[in-house]
């Protein structure tokens, strides 16, 4: 998990414009709630380069994410008040 947000971090912080970002809800074709016969699902509609990038070889694979922003912080995205815990 370190590894995956250290990439991510360093992405985002050098390479911004090769970011991909994408609203799971957006891209929301189906979904399930888990029940005693298999787990909960989501049913996702992306490019096709997305696709072929996940099936194909693993060396020099493009890393795809799913990130889960709380909306506690999402809303504190635009504030202007800084809080006990957000300066460095």
């Amino acid at each position: 998990m370190d590894n995956l947000l250290k990439a991510l971090q360093f992405a985002l912080e050098k390479y911004p414009q090769s970011v991909e970002l994408a609203a799971v809800s957006e891209l929301l074709m189906d979904s399930a709630r888990q029940n005693d016969r298999r787990p909960a699902f989501i049913k996702l509609a992306v490019p096709d380069e997305i696709v072929k990038a996940l099936r194909g070889k693993r060396a020099g694979q493009d890393l795809v994410l799913l990130v889960r922003i709380p909306s506690e912080v999402g809303d504190r995205a635009d504030s202007r008040i800084v809080l006990p815990g957000e300066v460095k």
